[in-house]
């Protein structure tokens, strides 16, 4: 049977969550988002108590382009980085029960699903915006770990075959970060200081790597 782009997301997102979610596994925090229009217009987020995590998406590596086969990343956030999700997710009961504000009047953003697994837990909740702040404060977290994970992967692709578009990438990722919008850049520290040590790579380039690592080990 042929999958359609959004089911094989779904299915790879499924697949990851089991993966983590084997017998003593950690707790889990999940999130997904479906936008389409955006980019990316789908994607999924899977973080385990332990600081293991997983990235699913459809995003592009070319503005107009059309989506690439599904990306999928794993990566490990820092342990207070973690620890901070899941106080969140307790904070919000875990999303037990209804989290959306149901004012229809709202502007789409999306439509979300958060969810939650440990061994006597396995709870979820869909909104498209919530009034409840420990929700906000993790719906702002998740997307802008995932615009994070997707810098990372354009720059990885850039490096590899058109240099000459890392600099507006780096310029954007650093204004990103700056207001906030990019999270967690110790996550794709590993592109970045491949970046930083090819010579072939602009000085400026270089630099922006050089700075955003900085700033990513001082946290």
């Amino acid at each position: 049977m042929l999958l359609r782009k959004p089911h094989l997301l779904a299915l790879i997102f499924v697949l990851n969550l089991a993966a983590l979610a084997q017998p003593g596994a950690a707790p889990t925090v999940a999130f997904t988002c479906d936008f389409p229009g955006s980019d990316p217009s789908h994607y999924s987020i899977s973080i385990a108590s332990d600081g293991h995590a997983s990235y699913v998406s459809d995003g592009k590596l070319a503005q107009g382009s059309e989506p690439d086969a599904p990306y999928t990343q794993d990566f490990t956030l820092p342990a207070a980085s973690a620890g901070h999700i899941f106080d969140l997710a307790k904070q919000a009961h875990y999303f037990e029960g209804k989290i959306d504000s149901g004012n229809k009047k709202i502007a789409s953003t999306g439509a979300k699903t958060l969810s939650y697994k440990d061994s006597q837990k396995n709870t979820s909740a869909n909104y498209n915006y919530s009034p409840i702040l420990a929700i906000q404060e993790l719906t702002t977290w998740f997307q802008s770990l995932s615009a994070t994970l997707e810098f990372g992967r354009r720059i990885e692709f850039e490096h590899h075959y058109q240099k000459l578009a890392l600099d507006d990438e780096f310029k954007s990722l650093e204004d990103m970060v700056s207001r906030g919008d990019a999270v967690e850049v110790s996550v794709i520290a590993p592109i970045l200081q491949k970046v930083l040590a090819d010579p072939t790579v602009m000085n400026t380039v270089r630099a922006r790597a050089q700075r955003l690592l900085n700033a990513a080990s001082a946290k």
